[in-house]
């Protein structure tokens, strides 16, 4: 089955690339989450104008990769203690966060971050409340600038895990 999980891990470009590497991974798109204002852009977040975080939208195959798999890869890149910070990247927009669109997957992250991590993570959980997608250019940024600044090192996905 078809399945939407949003995920905040610091710059959009790095997440997005991270994940358009795995089996079972069906599509990303890099956008603005759970702001408080309409169609942001990138220029409003770096100028405080807008509070959305930087996120990518995950549709994913819930037969060929689990909610619980996607969590452990991006407990493989990001540090869950930082607050707006992750990498070089720092601000509000960088914080970290996972969005449900299902409110059976509340439980199932909260449960499995708690299970994980130590008290005191900076994770971010909640519904998806908005996303608005980001500008063209920063779609597949690290596929169309391959020496673009990237604080996820993508070497991370197993050759196991990767698509073919």
């Amino acid at each position: 089955m078809e399945k939407t999980i949003y995920i905040a891990g610091g710059c959009f470009w790095g997440v997005e690339a991270y994940y358009d590497l795995l089996k079972g991974v069906i599509k990303t798109t890099v956008g603005y989450i759970n702001g408080s204002s309409e169609n942001p852009s990138y220029k409003d977040l770096k100028a405080g104008k807008a509070d959305h975080a930087e996120a990518v939208e995950i549709v994913y195959d819930d037969d060929a990769i689990s909610l619980e798999t996607l969590l452990g890869h991006y407990l493989r890149f990001v540090d869950p203690y930082s607050v707006d910070k992750q990498g070089g990247d720092v601000g509000h927009q960088y914080r970290t966060g996972v969005f449900y669109v299902y409110e059976g997957d509340a439980s199932l992250i909260k449960n499995y971050l708690d299970s994980t991590l130590r008290k005191g993570y900076a994770i971010e959980v909640g519904p998806m409340k908005n996303f608005y997608n980001a500008e063209e250019y920063h779609q597949k940024y690290l596929e169309k600038n391959p020496d673009g600044y990237c604080h996820i090192n993508l070497s991370l996905v197993k050759p196991s895990e990767r698509k073919k």
